[in-house]
């Protein structure tokens, strides 16, 4: 029944953040200002929510940093997100076998 309960809740809290923007804002934002804001939240968001978990996902932060370190030199130039992320986590790889 306390499941149940906090599932209810969980599901609520959940509910609301999505449903109120749609209830409050009837017309479409005219500020470009605004309308480019709402655009990067979302992107901030998950970057701020998984960026500092990459750095305690080996038992050595060197090697994490090593392998933040090539996709941010890789994403530079402009590599697709699937080689990006599969040479980072060679490269932590690498890193734990060779060292």
């Amino acid at each position: 029944m306390y499941l149940l309960f906090a599932m209810l809740i969980m599901a609520v809290v959940t509910y609301i953040p999505r449903v109120l923007p749609l209830t409050l804002f009837n017309k479409k934002i005219q500020s470009v200002y605004i309308r480019s804001f709402l655009h990067y939240v979302p992107y901030a968001v998950l970057g701020a929510m998984t960026f500092p978990h990459v750095f305690y996902s080996t038992k050595h932060m060197p090697y994490a940093i090593i392998g933040t370190l090539s996709a941010i030199i890789l994403g530079y130039y402009g590599k697709g997100l699937l080689i990006v992320a599969m040479i980072a986590v060679g490269v932590v790889y690498g890193c734990n076998i060779l060292l």
